[in-house]
């Protein structure tokens, strides 16, 4: 039994799932592998890379970010979702997953969503939400391209995260904040410091930012090892 789960691993699923995880959720991602952003050349566009960056990569980055906040995953292909009081997802392999909050990111795939969630065919089908990713459906979210967001991996990761902070406020956590301060920023101005926040000394915000180059070095000192991957409809030719 989890506390949200997220079905999809591009990056509107990651994010959102970094967001419930690092806000104490029992979060769990069900990911079948499939995330359209792998078949990209090199992804550009995307704030903080101004060079680009290699899709695969950057995927492997934001799972690598769930694993820090705590969230866990595993490779599986969701056949159908059931609506129920906790939600089920039911495997092609035949495993069960329960849960009691769900968040839907699997790009234009609605076949094993409940009867009750309304799809419309835009020349594919999409999970009709409100501005925030609720769908008809208490307790059921969608993000990124299933919620008919723009192709931009930028858009989908930002309405991953703002789906996950709407889950967040209607389970009754605490506001979210994601700030790490100076040491003092809030609590020498006699103020209590916010949900989400912390206070660090010096020394502390150089032990993170040394972390921080040298994971960046690792991780990009060789050329990803995965090969680029083709449209589907290729493989057959």
């Amino acid at each position: 039994m989890h506390d949200v789960l997220i079905i999809g691993g591009g990056v509107a699923g990651l994010s959102a799932a970094t967001f419930t995880a690092r806000a104490g959720l029992d979060t769990l991602v069900l990911d079948a592998g499939g995330s359209i952003l792998r078949r990209n050349a090199h992804l550009e566009n995307y704030p903080g890379f101004p060079a680009g960056v290699n899709a695969r990569q950057l995927l492997d980055l934001f799972a690598e970010g769930t694993d820090r906040a705590g969230c866990e995953h595993r490779e599986a292909e969701v056949t159908r979702l059931r609506a129920d009081d906790p939600f089920v997802a039911e495997t092609a392999s035949g495993d069960q997953y329960r849960a009691d909050r769900v968040v839907v990111a699997t790009k234009n795939a609605v076949d094993y969503l409940p009867d009750a969630v309304e799809v419309v065919d835009r020349g594919k089908p999409f999970v009709e939400t409100d501005e925030r990713g609720r769908t008809g459906v208490s307790g059921l979210y969608a993000a990124g391209r299933l919620a008919g967001k723009p192709h931009q991996a930028i858009v989908n990761a930002g309405h991953g995260a703002e789906v996950a902070v709407t889950l967040l406020e209607e389970a009754d956590q605490p506001f979210y904040h994601d700030w790490v301060a100076p040491d003092g920023y809030f609590t020498d101005r006699g103020r209590d410091l916010p949900p989400g926040c912390e206070e660090i000394d010096d020394d502390e915000r150089r032990r993170r930012e040394d972390e921080a180059r040298e994971l960046l070095r690792e991780r990009f000192a060789d050329p990803h090892p995965s090969d680029q991957p083709t449209h589907p409809s290729l493989d057959d030719e």
